[in-house]
């Protein structure tokens, strides 16, 4: 297992060692393996210069935003709707649950025209007439998640029932039972869905291409793809590529134990 962590975490480590190294030292490097991963010549050259060419901030900030919100409204919007699928009675509800489960092998590349047409078209609170090159528009359409609302049906359908109607004699209503007890048992599955979410916001690169135009609101995977067009060294990508990569890998070792626990309680798997 170290071995095979070592094999992927290789491009990883060379990357955040380069970014450190001017550009000719990095090629100088690659002839021997130890020095490709050693920074022989350590300096923040690179990242002085991707700051001073591009707005990292504001990239940074539109997809720290894009991703945090998306992941919190969508935590709880995907977990009340797993809620009424799981622990609710109503006409439809195989339907509905057999849609979401439909829904999850659609991928984004089907839809991606449709909702163009849509969002071009809707209207905002600000008067806008268009949801085009903003940041809502790069939030709104993920909030509610198939795959997440199964993961949570997934693992609410494993609690048992005995809670509820335990919680129902002492006069709890359903957003009760929800809040109080189905919500304070699922931390693990709560972990796994904000990683998964958050992962797949954070790397959203077709749809924000395809809706955003001006620096204003571009993330940062649109912006180290328009940063690339320039005339730029490899060590400046590669600085910019890992200020990409660092934040959701702190993310998920943040959260890693509860996806552990999550995957073997519910059986996850992959």
């Amino acid at each position: 297992m170290l071995i095979i962590a070592a094999f992927f975490l290789a491009p990883i480590a060379f990357m955040v060692v380069a970014s450190f190294k001017p550009e000719r030292v990095i090629f100088d490097d690659l002839k021997t393996l130890a020095g490709a991963f050693l920074p022989t010549q350590a300096t923040l050259g690179n990242y002085e210069a991707i700051f001073d060419r591009v707005p990292i901030p504001r990239f940074i900030f539109n997809s720290l935003f894009i991703t945090l919100t998306t992941v919190f409204t969508g935590l709880v919007v995907n977990s009340m709707v797993a809620f009424a699928l799981s622990r609710m009675r109503w006409r439809g509800q195989g339907v509905v649950l057999a849609a979401v489960v439909a829904l999850i092998i659609v991928p984004i590349e089907a839809v991606a025209v449709p909702m163009l047409v849509l969002v071009n078209e809707f209207p905002w609170i600000d008067g806008s007439t268009s949801w085009l090159n903003s940041l809502h528009v790069q939030i709104v359409p993920f909030i509610a998640d198939a795959f997440s609302i199964f993961l949570f049906y997934q693992f609410f359908v494993g609690i048992p029932r005995d809670f509820d109607e335990a919680a129902k004699i002492d006069g709890a209503g359903f957003f009760g039972i929800y809040r109080r007890i189905v919500v304070p048992m699922s931390r693990p599955v709560f972990a796994t869905v904000a990683i998964l979410q958050a992962v797949a916001m954070w790397n959203s690169y077709l749809w924000p291409l395809m809706v955003t135009r001006s620096e204003e609101v571009r993330p940062l995977t649109i912006g180290i793809t328009a940063f690339y067009t320039l005339n730029i060294q490899w060590g400046q990508i590669l600085a910019f590529a890992t200020i990409v990569t660092i934040p959701i890998i702190l993310i998920f070792v943040v959260f890693e134990r509860w996806f552990v626990r999550s995957a073997m309680s519910s059986g996850i798997k992959g």
